[in-house]
């Protein structure tokens, strides 16, 4: 059986680039009929806040991206304890103790020697002895994974046929010297014990997934299908990492965009298939093709997704929106009617209030100078309100007939003087919901 897992850390809200790692994982366990793992990698006590955790949950269900079950990385530091023992016991863990400075010097030795920066294992060297003295004077050290030196191959959903020199990289040190067990170590324990199947990430984590390769072969684990999704850049191809607090999926939400405009967008972003709007998380899932996705960067444009909000928005029938409409103080007995008239000339449904203040208190009439008179004597022939279906066409033709205006030279400014714009839904429709007309 499929299974994936999503894996934030509860350290912030989630933005965009977290999505299409969730979404893309998320596909693959629905399409497959699997299973879906939400996993909160919460092992930095100090950082991971219950708040953002809150947070994370209520943006996937927002967007309708629901989880089989939760499994959270702080209830299971025994097991990564027992995991790390066992990479002892096979000599594959040891402790270093090397400062941070000292690391630096070693990096930039090795790069004016045209070496590649790795750590250089001098720790392997150290006797029981030098390693209780650097005890005492250091306190505890690091735990890196040895790796062996040989290529590490795998063939990535995304990229193809991937392989990296282990040689090429440092050990990955996968518990701190305070304890604290780091990514690299605990996602490897978290994907085994959960039988993962099939890990969907960002390109950024390809030598992870090297090292993560040999730790699980190591744990006598099942290596996943990895595959490695193309980093989100802005329209211009600038890097997102400064702008992603502005992109995050709860503020989208607060800006009006509709969930099934934002998974449509990046259901397809970066793939050969054209992006086109899905009305259904079930369209989403058929339509997926992890296949169909590039390696090449993929630029990301946040004003993309109204013009898909607002495509949406225009296919809804009333009863997807009455309970939206009765919350901006539409009454029911006029809601029907006035969705269908407002419905595709809406961005948002934000842009409800605005629509509903038209009708109900009237608009500033919008009056070019060269209009004025014929737009003062056709609100001398306008009557009072209520009006009917028929209003419009037979104010216009009283307004012809005492104007000789006709044409785009006698509906345009007319609709300006009742609505304020110069566009918008069809006046036959409009003027039966408009309760006040400002003169």
């Amino acid at each position: 059986m499929t299974v994936t897992r999503f894996a934030p850390s509860p350290t912030g809200y989630l933005h965009v680039g977290n999505l299409r790692t969730a979404l893309f994982n998320y596909l693959i366990a629905r399409k497959a009929g699997g299973t879906f793992i939400l996993r909160l990698d919460d092992t930095d006590p100090e950082r991971s806040k219950p708040e953002y955790a809150d947070a994370i949950m209520e943006d996937l269900e927002w967007l309708g991206l629901t989880w089989d079950r939760v499994e959270r990385q702080s209830t299971r530091l025994a097991r990564y304890e027992d995991a790390a023992q066992e990479l002892r016991d096979k000599g594959r863990f040891y402790e270093c103790f090397e400062t941070p400075t000292e690391l630096d010097l070693k990096r930039k030795k090795q790069l004016n020697m045209g070496k590649p920066p790795v750590y250089d294992r001098a720790a392997l060297k150290l006797t029981e002895e030098e390693k209780e003295k650097l005890r005492a004077e250091r306190g505890n050290g690091v735990w890196r994974f040895l790796l062996n030196h040989e290529r590490i191959e795998w063939d990535d959903g995304i990229l193809g046929p991937l392989s990296i020199d282990a040689a090429s990289v440092s050990d990955p040190v996968l518990i701190r010297a305070d304890g604290q067990f780091l990514y690299t170590l605990a996602s490897v324990c978290d994907d085994v014990d959960f039988g993962i199947t099939d890990v969907v990430r960002g390109s950024d984590h390809v030598t992870n997934t090297a090292t993560q390769i040999q730790i699980i072969e190591a744990l006598g684990g099942t290596v996943p299908r990895f595959a490695h999704h193309s980093l989100l850049t802005g329209p211009q191809g600038e890097a997102l990492s400064k702008r992603l607090g502005t992109l995050a999926l709860r503020d989208l939400r607060e800006q009006g965009v509709e969930p099934m405009a934002l998974l449509s967008l990046m259901a397809r972003l970066g793939s050969s298939q054209p992006v086109e709007l899905r009305l259904s998380m079930d369209e989403i899932i058929e339509g997926f093709d992890l296949s169909t996705f590039g390696a090449a960067p993929t630029k990301f444009d946040v004003n993309d997704l109204f013009p898909l909000t607002a495509h949406y928005l225009s296919q809804l029938p009333y009863d997807a929106v009455a309970d939206k409409l009765r919350a901006a103080g539409v009454p029911d007995e006029s809601a029907g009617a006035f969705w269908n008239v407002v419905r595709e000339n809406i961005t948002t449904m934000q842009d409800i209030e605005g629509w509903w203040a038209l009708c109900r208190e009237g608009a500033e009439p919008l009056v070019d100078e060269e209009d004025a008179e014929m737009v003062s004597t056709a609100m001398d022939l306008l009557p009072e309100p209520p009006f009917s279906a028929e209003t419009w066409g037979q104010w216009t033709a009283q307004v012809k007939e005492a104007t000789g205006r006709k044409g785009k030279g006698l509906f345009m400014p007319l609709r300006k003087a009742l609505t304020g714009m110069d566009h918008g839904p069809d006046m036959s429709a409009l003027m039966p919901l408009l309760q006040k007309v400002r003169r």
